[in-house]
Formats: C-alpha cells, sequence, structure tokens
C-alpha cells in the first residue's frame, strides 16, 4: 500500500469538498445564506433563500463536488503513484469519505458546512450508480408525497447502505456507506426533531 496516493486523494478530495458553493452563491448576491432560513449552506436552503436558479446551480455544483473526487481524483493519484493501481476501490471510497467530510466540515467557515445529502448523492453516483438512482428515485415519491425535502434526505440515506450491497455487492462500500449514512441522518437532527412536533417547513408552503 502506497501511503502517499492516499494522503494526495484525502487531501484534495477534501479541498475539493470544502468549497462552500450555497454560501458563495449567496455572498454574489450579497447575502450570507447562514443568517437566514435555516441557516444551511446546502441547497436546501439556498433554494429557498436564493432562489431556485441558484438552489439548482448549488445542488449541482455540490453533487459535482463528490462525483469528481470519487470518480477522478482516485485516477489522477495513480497518474503520480502508478502502483496505487491495484487500490482503486479504496482510493475512490476514501476520495468520497474526504468530499463529503470536506463539505459537511469545510474549513473556510470554521469547519460549519452543509448535510452532505447532494455531495453524496454524486459520491454514489461514481461509486455504484444504480444504487444512486434507486436511492434518488426514492428521494422522488417521498418529496412528492410530503414536500419534505429533509425526510426525503433521510429516507434516501437509509436506503443507500441497502442499495450499494444490492447493486454493486462491496461489503467495504456497504461498511462506508452506512457510516456515511449515519452521519447524514445525524446532521438532520434538527429536522427530525421539526418533522416530530409538526413544525418542519414544507417546500411550496406559504410562509406565515
Amino acid at each position: 500500500m502506497d501511503f502517499r496516493s492516499y494522503i494526495l486523494v484525502v487531501t484534495v478530495s477534501y479541498f475539493l469538498g470544502s468549497v462552500p458553493t450555497g454560501y458563495l452563491a449567496g455572498k454574489a448576491r450579497g447575502v450570507d445564506v447562514r443568517t437566514m432560513g435555516s441557516g444551511n449552506i446546502g441547497a436546501t436552503n439556498a433554494f429557498r433563500v436564493l432562489g431556485k436558479t441558484a438552489g439548482i446551480i448549488v445542488l449541482l455544483v455540490d453533487a459535482l463536488k463528490g462525483f469528481v473526487a470519487a470518480r477522478w481524483v482516485p485516477l489522477l493519484a495513480v497518474c503520480f503513484y502508478p502502483a496505487a493501481s491495484s487500490q482503486s476501490e479504496h482510493l475512490a471510497l476514501a476520495a468520497g469519505v474526504a468530499a463529503i467530510l470536506g463539505h459537511n466540515f469545510t474549513c473556510w467557515l470554521k469547519f460549519k458546512g452543509g448535510k452532505g445529502i447532494a455531495t453524496s448523492a454524486g459520491v454514489v453516483l461514481a461509486w455504484a450508480p444504480l444504487a444512486c438512482v434507486t436511492a434518488l428515485i426514492l428521494w422522488g415519491l417521498v418529496f412528492a408525497l410530503t414536500r419534505f425535502v429533509s425526510l426525503a434526505s433521510i429516507t434516501a440515506a437509509l436506503i443507500l447502505p441497502v442499495a450499494v450491497w444490492y447493486w454493486n455487492g462491496s461489503l467495504t462500500m456497504t461498511l462506508v456507506m452506512t457510516a456515511l449514512s449515519v452521519l447524514a441522518i445525524y446532521k438532520h437532527k434538527g429536522n427530525i426533531k421539526r418533522l416530530l412536533s409538526g413544525a418542519e417547513s414544507r417546500i411550496g408552503s406559504k410562509k406565515t
């Protein structure tokens, strides 16, 4: 095992994931999204605070960060350290985890970031595309029925480890996905409290 390749992958992927897309989109309009809406820098709050177009752009860029990290950064490491080609799956796993942690705990905002759903989707798309599609379909169904982005995201996080195991069959990847899903659900602890108390906001509902 060439540890230099892992150091390169984790470093590059973390900083790639750490780019605070929602925060930067808000700053471009003279708005600090951390002081409005839910205070989160993710796509959902960007959608609420900055509008549909900005929200979609933040969503796509956050997902792209995860995809590029998990798919292309390991290839970069192999270019520098050819012997690491035998560790391609583990490098991809390390890259994906680092990108999600970079998004969730960005060094540019005192390690306070988003919830990692879009970035996780990009990572899983690179790891196991069919598992990602399965989770996205379930996300869409739950959102269409409830209009709760948080509930749809939590449900998708719950199904992802099962989907990864079913479509990919890798025990290591399944275990890593399980840990990431637990992290994603933990990051939604505030949403879970609001869901249970009936105070969670629905997309499309009128503000009171």
